[in-house]
């Protein structure tokens, strides 16, 4: 099968910044030992994830995905390569666990429990601390993460959630729905023709963002720790009518390197497509939003008399809190009429400084 697409867990990504795209596509290349545990990469083509130093022959390198650890990439679909073996690490694995990895390898669709742990000679309790100290995951999390990744990579390349489920080990569709409920947010049944939004989770110098986005759009640009941001996902996905699964495409990828550029000062304004769906009214006022240079400001004030609304200050104030696409339209541009910062749902002192970033940057 076709290998599944996505670098990220709505909740649980790793926050660790890797390498620019270049430096680690030489280095998995050239089988550069020195990158061993920076990342790991994904191949499309074949739904696996090996270690930098894989002997196997290389992928065309638009096939290829990177991920800061092995949690990553088994959450967003893919296998561990059974030749390199990431999950086991050279001088990692005790001797004593070798036997479980092993299993596993051979049984990937298994639901492993307790018993089978004990009856390979494993201490079940031994297993889980190993798993949580070198992973991030308990044994049964890795062992659920290696399923549930590998159906939801089906679904989104076409497959029947049944056959996705039962392929991937589920003894029911009801397993496969609590357990895709608890990451998505949504039964199996919606996902057989409803829109797919991939989520990603992509560091910044002022906290990590939560991106999300279809093949052609991005939809929701919020940082991770706002309050409003399950609330924004909610209404968002009762609006479009659709899904959310862990994952990235082209309109991610191109996001996560705008922002890179962005705060390093070398760009202004954002190229990726986007879409923000709201009232009339509420998407006048964004437009409007998008209209103010960087490195400027105006006040609510001035923003509903440019709408042509001048006594619609207080409208225009909430539809500035309602915008679910942080930094690209830039709401952190509208302040107090004495200029002062007033709130920011990403919290006023990153506020301040992103409006550093572009007066610093104004000539870009």
């Amino acid at each position: 099968m076709a290998g599944p697409s996505g670098e990220a867990h709505l909740t649980l990504m790793n926050t660790h910044t890797l390498p620019p795209r270049d430096e680690m596509l030489t280095a998995f290349l050239n089988r550069d030992g020195a990158y061993e545990g920076v990342f790991v990469t994904g191949v499309r083509t074949t739904g696996i994830f090996c270690r930098t130093t894989c002997s196997a022959r290389k992928p065309k390198p638009e096939n290829v995905e990177f991920f800061p650890s092995t949690r990553d990439a088994l959450l967003a679909g893919y296998r561990p390569c059974l030749r390199c073996r990431p999950m086991v690490r050279p001088g990692e694995v005790p001797s004593w666990l070798e036997g479980v990895m092993s299993a596993v390898e051979g049984d990937p669709g298994r639901r492993w429990r307790d018993a089978d742990l004990t009856a390979l000679g494993a201490d079940p309790t031994r297993v889980r601390r190993w798993f949580q100290a070198h992973h991030g995951m308990t044994f049964h999390a890795y062992t659920r993460a290696l399923r549930l990744g590998a159906a939801l990579g089906r679904i989104q390349e076409g497959d029947t959630v049944s056959r996705a489920a039962f392929d991937s080990g589920y003894e029911s569709l009801s397993g496969f729905s609590e357990a895709l409920r608890k990451l998505a947010g949504a039964p199996p049944t919606r996902l057989d023709g409803a829109p797919l939004l991939q989520v990603t989770r992509i560091p910044t110098p002022l906290g990590p963002v939560i991106a999300a986005a279809d093949a052609e759009r991005l939809y929701l640009l919020e940082f991770a720790d706002r309050r409003m941001l399950p609330t924004q996902l909610r209404k968002l996905g009762k609006l479009l009518g659709c899904v959310y699964v862990p994952g990235t495409n082209e309109v991610l990828r191109a996001l996560h390197e705008e922002l890179d550029e962005y705060f390093a000062g070398r760009r202004a304004g954002f190229t990726v497509p986007l879409a923000s769906p709201g009232t009339p009214f509420q998407e006048t006022v964004w437009d409007a939003l998008r209209a103010i240079p960087p490195g400027e400001t105006r006040s609510y004030l001035e923003m509903a008399r440019i709408i042509g609304r001048p006594t619609a200050v207080r409208a225009v104030a909430r539809a500035n809190g309602q915008n679910r696409l942080a930094i690209v339209i830039p709401c952190h541009r509208v302040v107090a009429a004495d200029g002062s910062l007033s709130g920011y749902g990403g919290g006023v002192w990153r506020k301040k400084k992103l409006l550093e970033i572009e007066e610093g940057g104004a000539g870009y």
